[in-house]
């Protein structure tokens, strides 16, 4: 691997393009006007970034594998991730974007809802595809950034800076959302997968021996990230991949309930449970009432 860049602050992705920085803590850059042009460098983000792709000039690795990104797309990084770029050979990179630290949205309602924007968490094959239209919006939102930061400093500047940064990625949430519905064979795809692996897991002892799995498990063996394996099944059926696993569980509780004579703790051990407090907690939330409750009242009406 080349030496890694830690980009920590705006300036040094200025710096490895030949461009001008007008604020220490943000940056929208249009690599049109770069002075310099590095070939191959892999960054290690210690700040936000967005890119506008506008030409396929080559490619983006974030851990194993490339970013699927084409003409008109937007891919996205956030401090501590660690993205490699290696430019074609006769090629230039061909990109608008904004960057920015951390420290300019402290104590802003962008600092407190950053963390919603999890499309910064995306990976591979997760890349933004925008219309023309859309496009247009994104550079709108670009010019109006650089507008503000290019003016002397008031008290509205950081204000308004923020504001703008905001609405690019308000507007990046829509278009992701676009996405997932004009993708909706593949979405279905995901689902139809995601649902028969939730059912072997469950159904051949791995609950008992292995516990309870994770989101995240499932996202891998359907090669997304688990934001966006999140966002996608959120997006198609209105439930998260969470609510899919607790209603798996809770329906073999409450069979496990009525058909045996286990006891909670029992049960919750066949489940995976490590205390079973864990699962009346779980059963509690989905159900109403607690599992030894649950039971009482069945045998009651039974």
């Amino acid at each position: 691997m080349d030496n890694i860049i830690r980009m920590d602050t705006v300036d040094v992705y200025n710096k490895m393009f030949g461009l001008e920085t007008l604020n220490p803590l943000v940056t929208v850059v249009d690599l049109a006007e770069a002075t310099r042009f590095p070939k191959r460098f892999t960054i290690n983000y210690g700040v936000y970034a967005v890119y506008l792709k506008d030409t396929k000039c080559g490619d983006i690795r974030y851990g194993r594998q490339k970013y699927d990104y084409q003409d008109g797309t937007i891919v996205s990084f956030a401090p501590g991730q660690v993205a490699e770029t290696e430019v074609l050979e006769g090629m230039r990179p061909m990109a608008k974007g904004v960057l920015f630290h951390p420290d300019l949205i402290k104590g802003t309602s962008l600092g407190r809802e950053i963390k919603t924007y999890s499309f910064f968490s995306y990976s591979s094959n997760e890349a933004l595809h925008l219309s023309e239209e859309e496009r247009g919006i994104i550079i709108d939102c670009l010019a109006k950034t650089k507008a503000e930061i290019s003016r002397p400093i008031d008290r509205l500047s950081r204000q308004l800076t923020v504001r703008n940064i905001q609405l690019l990625l308000d507007y990046c949430l829509r278009f992701y959302n676009r996405q997932f519905v004009t993708r909706m064979d593949a979405n279905n795809d995901v689902l139809v997968r995601f649902e028969a692996l939730l059912d072997d897991y469950c159904q051949d002892g791995r609950l008992r021996r292995e516990g309870v799995p994770s989101v995240k498990y499932f996202a891998e063996r359907v090669f997304l990230s688990p934001n966006y394996f999140g966002d996608l099944i959120k997006k198609t059926t209105g439930k998260t991949p969470l609510d899919y696993i607790q209603a798996k569980i809770t329906g073999m509780a409450k069979d496990l309930l009525l058909d045996t004579e286990m006891t909670v703790s029992q049960i919750a051990d066949e489940l995976g449970f490590q205390y079973p407090q864990h699962l009346n907690r779980m059963f509690k939330k989905n159900v109403g009432v607690t599992p030894t409750e649950y039971r009482k009242g069945e045998k009651v009406r039974g």
